[in-house]
């Protein structure tokens, strides 16, 4: 297993309410390179109003529509922290920062500011952890935003709005024709039936400027700054779909199992919503 050495800050923030001793600002993303990771060993870095702060994780925090990840911390002791979702830092004027918030529930998390060591867990910056993230529901939302990626495919609009969720998940199309409940299921179950690879891949950002057709989304920007921008490609010898994202995939459309459409509502004069679920009785 990689292990990363850590050097502890000199200076630690010692106001009221914030119990951080910082030994590192960033969170190593193990989810952007292999999504089927379930768990990972981590280090606390921070405890912060935001959540707790480890210097590694395979949670995904909420973003790209995409909602956060839930799970557990585990402690060396035995106990755990119920995690109930998962969220990006925030710096002090308001930008994303890079570390990745892991928040349990608001009276557990009062209770580790304060350091209240009997009415709650005990957990410092220092302290080694086992992250584990609730795999079912998360297998479930990679299931749909894959789907989604298919559905760019077969509606081929620009994106104004999308969320995913482990029950539904929706598209906002920019686009005043009327669309099809039964033809859109038929187009994406055959898509899932081709069983085509999703692979991860990278572009530069000089490459995404020479190819804006690639960002399909009106409402979310690719972030830039890193020289590497994440992409997802759907299909081989046929290319489906590629388009920068930074969410959780399955390896295959065969994986996605059998998502229909459930809704297509007219939310104004130039969106039509796409709302996806599994069908009845699949898990």
């Amino acid at each position: 297993m990689h292990i990363i050495e850590y050097r502890a800050s000199q200076a630690d923030d010692t106001r009221p309410g914030h119990q951080t001793a910082k030994m590192l600002s960033m969170t190593q993303d193990l989810f952007r390179q292999d999504a089927y990771l379930p768990e990972c060993s981590a280090i606390v870095t921070a405890i912060t109003p935001q959540g707790i702060v480890l210097d590694r994780t395979v949670f995904y925090p909420l973003g790209g529509g995409q909602a956060g990840d839930s799970g557990v911390l585990l402690l060396p002791d035995g106990s755990q922290i119920s995690i109930v979702d998962t969220r990006k830092g925030k710096a002090e004027d308001g930008s994303f920062s890079n570390e990745i918030c892991h928040q349990p529930n608001n009276d557990v998390l009062q209770q580790l500011l304060i350091q209240d060591q009997t009415a709650g867990p005990h957990l410092t910056a220092g302290t080694p952890v086992m992250a584990r993230i609730d795999w079912a529901r998360r297998h479930r939302m990679m299931r749909f935003h894959t789907a989604t990626h298919l559905l760019c495919h077969i509606v081929p609009q620009l994106v104004n709005g999308c969320s995913i969720t482990p029950d539904y998940a929706r598209l906002d199309f920019n686009m005043t024709e009327a669309l099809d409940k039964d033809r859109l299921s038929a187009a994406i179950a055959g898509l899932v039936q081709a069983a085509l690879p999703v692979a991860v891949g990278r572009i530069t950002d000089a490459e995404l400027d020479a190819n804006p057709a690639l960002v399909k989304s009106m409402s979310v920007q690719p972030p830039r700054g890193s020289g590497q921008i994440r992409t997802i490609r759907i299909g081989s010898d046929t290319l489906i779909d590629l388009q920068p994202c930074g969410g959780t995939h399955v390896a295959n459309t065969a994986e996605i199992g059998q998502v229909v459409v459930t809704k297509i509502e007219k939310k104004s004069a130039m969106t039509r919503r796409v709302v996806l679920g599994f069908a009845p009785s699949i898990p």
